[in-house]
């Protein structure tokens, strides 16, 4: 074992730490305004929770930054299945990477209302929002296109907008 001793006067000693903790402090200013420059330029999503009308589902999606026609093109019961296969993966981890958690809702009955796009950042007609529903909050959701090569994507807007 080394045991290394230094012998330091005490006001280099204080003058030292102080030095030291003026540094820390200042690195914790810098990334605390960082952050909330960062926080203040994002936008902030809308609540999943209190969504009881047609126009709530609406502005919910418009929180997003979408608009949709007013009335959805359909409304649908679904039942979540109790057990799901590894063929729900890539869906279970969509909706996770959105907050979303439809493992929860396992073998529940949840209503499913699907809006056309009217705003695709492509320009690509026929685009429709998803949105899964439980007890006025909303557990899932997502954007697709129903042609043959369509896509599937979270809520949020591809552009960024």
């Amino acid at each position: 074992m080394l045991i290394v001793t230094a012998r330091l006067p005490r006001r280099k000693l204080a003058f030292s730490v102080a030095a030291a903790a003026l540094l820390c402090c200042a690195a914790l200013v810098l990334n605390l305004g960082d952050g909330v420059a960062q926080a203040a330029s994002a936008p902030a999503l809308p609540s999943p929770k209190g969504v009881k009308t047609n126009e709530d589902r609406v502005a919910f999606l418009e929180g997003y930054g979408w608009q949709v026609k007013e009335e959805p093109l359909a409304t649908e019961e679904l039942l979540i299945p109790e057990e799901m296969d590894e063929s729900y993966d890539d869906y279970l981890a969509l909706q996770a990477g959105q907050g979303f958690d439809l493992e929860r809702y396992a073998g529940k009955r949840v209503k499913r209302y699907t809006y056309e796009i009217t705003n695709y950042p492509t320009g690509e007609t026929g685009v429709q929002a998803n949105l899964m529903i439980s007890h006025n909050t909303v557990i899932g959701g997502e954007v697709l296109s129903p042609q043959m090569d369509g896509f599937l994507h979270g809520l949020a807007r591809p552009d960024g907008s």
